[in-house]
């Protein structure tokens, strides 16, 4: 069953700060998330490409799906078709795959660049450097099918809220960078997601634009 009272309280949050909400569906039933739906809600995040496609089958087809996990590049082609924003670009090798698959859809998908900002090496992400190696490519400026539109990032997973709000710095600085130095005349780009169950007010506070919430608003995680 979904939280009603913590799905407001967010949507309150995210709307003073004129930023997007992601419901994080995964794991969860089509139920929870046509509840959601009744509510309002239009975004969903999924992190596993065969639960997001079986859910489109199923559900309303305005809804827009967030791929937000790690995303192989054999499955693109799976999510090509529909895929709203693809959350988790921390390769050239994927955002070339991605390019290829939205060519073949007629399609141009928006994405972001993954950073590591936390202090886990189980979290996957690009450094700065081979970020803009990326921008600086020849290959990157002939992909005519994606559109880069902001930066995620995900923090550290502890108690110390302060490093939290410095990593969450960390990546605003990069979407700064990236802006002033590659998109300053692109409006599209002004996607932050960072932020989620735990930490998004702090994320909030710190400039993201997008957070990810699962379980105030659907409970714990469901194996």
């Amino acid at each position: 069953m979904i939280n009603k009272e913590n799905y407001c309280s967010v949507v309150e949050k995210t709307s003073f700060k004129k930023a997007t909400l992601v419901a994080v569906s995964k794991t969860k039933p089509n139920e929870d998330i046509l509840l959601l739906y009744n509510e309002g809600q239009r975004i969903f995040g999924e992190n596993r490409v065969k639960e997001m496609v079986e859910k489109n089958t199923v559900l309303p087809k305005d809804i827009q799906w967030h791929m937000i996990g790690s995303l192989q590049r054999k499955k693109v082609k799976l999510i090509a078709p529909f895929v709203s924003l693809i959350h988790s670009v921390d390769s050239f090798n994927l955002l070339s795959e991605i390019n290829k698959q939205a060519a073949k859809n007629n399609r141009t998908i928006n994405c972001l660049l993954q950073f590591h900002i936390a202090q886990e090496y189980t979290k996957s992400g690009l450094s700065l450097l081979e970020a803009i190696q990326i921008l600086n490519s020849d290959d990157f400026q002939t992909m005519d099918n994606i559109s880069i539109v902001g930066v995620m990032g995900m923090a550290t997973f502890t108690s110390n809220m302060i490093q939290v709000r410095n990593e969450f710095k960390q990546l605003k600085n990069y979407f700064d960078e990236l802006k002033n130095n590659y998109f300053n005349d692109n409006d599209s780009f002004n996607v932050v997601s960072m932020g989620m169950s735990g930490d998004f007010d702090i994320a909030l506070e710190e400039g993201s634009t997008m957070v990810r919430v699962g379980s105030l608003l659907f409970g714990s995680r469901t194996k």
